[in-house]
């Protein structure tokens, strides 16, 4: 008993856990989509609300790990050039 007990804890944890990457996955490429809009953008030829949209969505990329955008600009095939 204790054993399908277990069993049964671990397949529900690794259910929880692959919908969890499936989530980050989606995440990822939002997040790698949003970088490069933001990268492409000129400021100067866009209103003012979005432009302010744009910086809050900067500033909040600008808060990932180097390691999470890095994740995030290959799950869109897109790189930062400096």
């Amino acid at each position: 008993m204790q054993n399908t007990i277990n069993q049964n804890d671990i397949n529900m944890l690794r259910a929880e856990l692959e919908l969890l990457m499936r989530e980050r996955q989606c995440l990822l490429k939002v997040t790698g989509a949003a970088a490069g809009l933001i990268a492409e953008m000129n400021s100067h030829d866009l209103p003012l609300t979005t432009v302010e949209a744009a910086d809050l969505l900067a500033t909040t990329i600008n808060g990932l790990s180097e390691e999470t955008l890095q994740d995030a600009l290959s799950s869109v095939h897109a790189e930062i050039v400096d």
